[in-house]
């Protein structure tokens, strides 16, 4: 699979974090290493920037006035907002952990923390994140492709039809591209967490993909996952 690449996007980070040397140090280091960043220090003057824009990754502190992180990206993930998302915050136990990743995280770094294991983590997400470069299309065959902006799947510029979870897990496929995907993984990306995972329904949905994408595609890992090649 190729990538058909445009210009390359500065890629846009909307950082939340109220301890406002700490927010200088972080935006100063994120913006000589080519992110704009877009400044908050509280939750509702950061709901105010998300509603208005659109950003390549979240950096979300927990505790900051209302509302706060976590209250924050639960309400717009509910409102359909897939920005990845990464938590900064000196919480440390399991159950913060734990409400964390509900609310819809996708990474959390507890402080204090150095900057470039934050840049690593930014990097790391942003690089399997293709949700706003509305130019690229991604290339699966010779008359399959990947409608980045509208979220289809594509045969010869015709739309697929695919079920919500079956696009859901293409997603995420495309952006573990030859990387082992763990039944894990797949269960926290495709089903929220009122749902309760089904491996019968993710069988059914992994056989409609190979048939639309060919068999061969998707691999089953024994006891672990899969891997789309």
């Amino acid at each position: 699979m190729s990538l058909l690449s445009t210009h390359k996007k500065t890629k846009k980070v909307l950082l939340l974090e109220d301890d406002l040397n700490l927010n200088e140090t972080i935006e100063e280091f994120l913006i000589e290493n080519d992110f704009e960043v877009t400044c908050a220090f509280d939750g509702q003057e950061a709901s105010d920037f998300i509603y208005e824009n659109s950003y390549d990754v979240f950096l979300l502190d927990v505790n900051v006035p209302a509302p706060n992180g976590f209250e924050l990206l639960k309400t717009s993930r509910e409102n359909g907002d897939t920005t990845p998302a990464i938590f900064i915050t000196s919480l440390n136990s399991t159950g913060d952990l734990s409400k964390g990743f509900e609310s819809g995280c996708d990474d959390y770094i507890r402080k204090p923390f150095a900057l470039q294991e934050l840049l690593i983590r930014v990097q790391n997400i942003v690089k399997r994140s293709f949700y706003h470069n509305t130019n690229d299309t991604l290339k699966i065959s010779q008359s399959l492709e990947y409608d980045v902006q509208a979220d289809e799947l594509l045969e010869n510029g015709q739309r697929v039809g695919l079920h919500n979870k079956e696009k859901l897990l293409l997603k995420l496929f495309l952006q573990h591209n030859n990387e082992q995907v763990s039944h894990e993984v797949i269960n926290e990306h495709v089903w929220n967490f009122e749902e309760e995972p089904s491996d019968t329904a993710l069988r059914t949905y992994i056989k409609h993909l190979r048939q639309v994408l060919g068999k061969d595609r998707i691999v089953s890992i024994k006891r672990y996952g899969y891997k789309f090649a």
